[in-house]
Order: C-alpha cells, then sequence, then structure tokens
C-alpha cells in the first residue's frame, strides 16, 4: 500500500529515538522522548490550498524538524507514519 498526500501535506517516517542520553543513561521505554527528526516519504502536489498559492519547498529523502504535537499518526501493515502539512515542517537537515 502506498500513501499519496494531498494539498500542502507532506507524509513523514519518523527517525529513531535515542536509547542512551548524552552522558550514557539508558532510558526505559516510556522515558524516551518522541525525536522530532523525520524523512519525508512522499509530497503532496502544492497548488491553491485556502485561496493561496502552495509551492512544495521540501522533497522525498529529506530530512527535516517538525513540530512538536504537528500531524496525524497513521499506522499502515507495520510501517507508522505522520501526516503533516507542509507549514508544520520547521528546518531540512543538510
Amino acid at each position: 500500500m502506498k500513501l499519496v498526500p494531498l494539498g500542502d501535506r507532506v507524509v513523514l517516517k519518523q527517525l529513531v529515538a535515542e536509547e542512551t542520553t548524552k552522558s550514557g543513561i539508558v532510558l526505559p521505554g516510556q522515558n524516551k522522548e518522541k525525536p522530532q527528526q523525520a524523512e519525508v516519504v512522499a509530497v503532496g502536489p502544492g497548488g491553491t490550498v485556502d485561496g493561496k498559492e502552495v509551492k512544495m519547498e521540501v522533497k522525498a529523502g529529506d530530512n527535516v524538524i517538525y513540530s512538536k504535537y504537528a500531524g496525524t499518526d497513521v499506522k499502515i501493515e507495520e510501517d507508522e507514519f505522520i501526516i503533516v502539512k507542509q507549514s508544520d515542517i520547521l528546518a531540512v537537515i543538510e
């Protein structure tokens, strides 16, 4: 199954959370903070959204940082994705 986002939506696959802190402390499962970094899997076509012209500035394969509480979590088969609006993406990691 393939996700195809509409409008200015972007499908993200979250990067794996760190298991240890910088000082070497191993974190149990529930104490790991959800990372805000993800890889772009698919990008919508952009176009006119809410009466404004939207140009898509990210592409599949980009690593990005997105807003902490943004998006909708989706599970398809065994894979988990997050669907966000492009405006919820804060930066591209180069």
